[in-house]
């Protein structure tokens, strides 16, 4: 059994797609990050940054993994899947991009966007055509390749694809990107996706393109 300590994020839904998608049992810990839960003493034992997700899997003598790049790695490794020996530098390379690009971008834009609008002229403007730069370099990749490491689906398209999903807040046009387009659908069309997105709202639907 896995505890998943998580919020309706992004980076939250990444970790119970990939849950999903491997079959394994897990109990979910909503965090309540508006009240502050995040900033627990307990919580912060297993998450030194106070950051969802994380996760403690009972297990493996209640091991503790927080930081969701590093969640989706653990979990692949154990279970053998979405994480290809013979791929693996194809896939770490586009993981870090999604920790250290795609997900501070958008989640940036986010924060000035659609939470403080207003708040910073620079700071909307500077975020979206970053925003957008995402979007055009996932579609000039995605025209060659069918996931972003390649042929085959991996946790780097399980960490990418809970951003494109809230493509709505941006005001950027999924649907002006044919490749990204696809991808999105394809993804969002797996059963475990459709799963782990509702993790904590069984009455959520993934966006339209």
């Amino acid at each position: 059994m896995i505890d998943l300590f998580s919020s309706d994020t992004p980076n939250g839904k990444k970790i119970s797609i990939m849950l999903e998608e491997i079959g394994f049992e897990y109990a979910v810990k909503k965090m309540d990050l508006s009240n502050g839960d995040q900033f627990k003493e307990d919580f912060k034992e297993i998450s030194p940054f106070s950051k969802i997700p994380a996760i403690i899997d009972h297990s493996n003598n209640k091991e503790s993994v927080f930081e969701s790049g590093a969640i989706l790695i653990y979990l692949a490794e154990k279970s053998g899947k979405f994480y290809e020996k013979e791929n693996k530098l194809k896939i770490d390379q586009w993981l870090m991009a999604q920790m250290g690009s795609i997900g501070p971008f958008i989640g940036q834009y986010h924060f000035f966007y659609k939470f403080n609008k207003g708040l910073s002229e620079v700071g909307e403007k500077r975020y979206f055509e970053m925003t957008k730069k995402v979007y055009e370099v996932l579609e000039n990749h995605l025209s060659k390749n069918n996931y972003l490491a390649g042929e085959n689906y991996s946790i780097a398209d399980i960490a990418t694809w809970p951003w494109i999903a809230r493509h709505q807040w941006h005001d950027i046009g999924l649907k002006n990107y044919n490749n990204l387009c696809d991808w999105y659908i394809r993804i969002a069309d797996r059963p475990a996706v459709v799963k782990g997105y509702k993790f904590l709202d069984k009455n959520s639907e993934i966006p339209k393109p």
